[in-house]
């Protein structure tokens, strides 16, 4: 059962990041299904090597410096994979009026007006709001961002339906339990208990709202959700959580 487990998880850790996995871990698609309860063990892992990049470029470069490598640390151990997500969703949606013509231009490897123009956005949004924490806060915020964002994006799995006939989601495309929904929900809860209460309230809530948001949309235009999609959830929630920590309404 553990090495069950364990081959789910180095399954997920594989299909999301460039990191290697065990020589062992096979590439079975039944076993790509069972592994989205571990999506935000995924994002500790990203979040905790960028909040580790951060600490270590913080001991000689200013704060701004250390956040731009830890940034690219990410998008580096990721592939870009939910950044390209992001901009594939931008252009689809604001670009397209009916579902196969929304699909169409997501399924388009080449990034337009709205794709390009969107990313510039989110990459700011997030730099600007991570240099504007604490710095003691930032590498918490890492840990905890990356892996809330990966679960809001796991939620969509449960309310949603997968839209395409292929794709590179489709392995992922299955109604995941709720039993397996609360345990990846426990698992992006425990870095939420190292910040302050308060604000990390606040960042869940912003998250929430972005993903509601998202689904909404994705349900109104598409009927359900596409691997893109997953991927452009994760990143607005990311970037709403890292706001939703900076709200003060004193």
């Amino acid at each position: 059962m553990l090495r069950r487990e364990l081959e789910y998880f180095f399954g997920a850790l594989r299909f999301f990041t460039r990191l290697p996995v065990p020589a062992w871990v096979g590439h079975s698609s039944v076993a790509l299904d069972h592994s989205a309860r571990y999506f935000p063990a995924v994002g500790l892992v990203v979040g905790a090597l960028a909040a580790l990049v951060y600490l270590l470029a913080a001991s000689f470069w200013p704060t701004t410096l250390a956040v731009l490598a830890a940034m690219a640390s990410a998008l580096y151990l990721t592939g870009a994979f939910h950044e390209d997500g992001w901009s594939d969703m931008v252009d689809g949606f604001g670009g397209g009026w009916e579902k196969e013509q929304i699909l169409g231009i997501m399924k388009d490897s080449r990034i337009g007006s709205f794709g390009a123009i969107a990313l510039v956005m989110l990459l700011l949004a997030r730099f600007c709001a991570l240099i504007e924490l604490d710095p003691p806060t930032i590498p918490l915020a890492l840990v905890a961002g990356h892996a809330l964002s990966r679960l809001a994006a796991t939620t969509l799995l449960r309310g949603l339906d997968y839209v395409r006939d292929d794709g590179k989601a489709k392995p992922l495309a299955t109604r995941i339990g709720p039993g397996e929904l609360a345990f990846a929900a426990a698992t992006a809860v425990l870095p939420l208990l190292l910040l302050p209460p308060l604000p990390a309230l606040f960042g869940c809530l912003l998250a929430a709202l972005a993903t509601l948001w998202l689904a909404r949309l994705y349900r109104r235009r598409i009927g359900g959700y596409t691997g893109d999609c997953l991927g452009a959830t994760q990143q607005l929630a990311e970037v709403a959580f890292y706001c939703g920590l900076l709200c003060d309404f004193s």
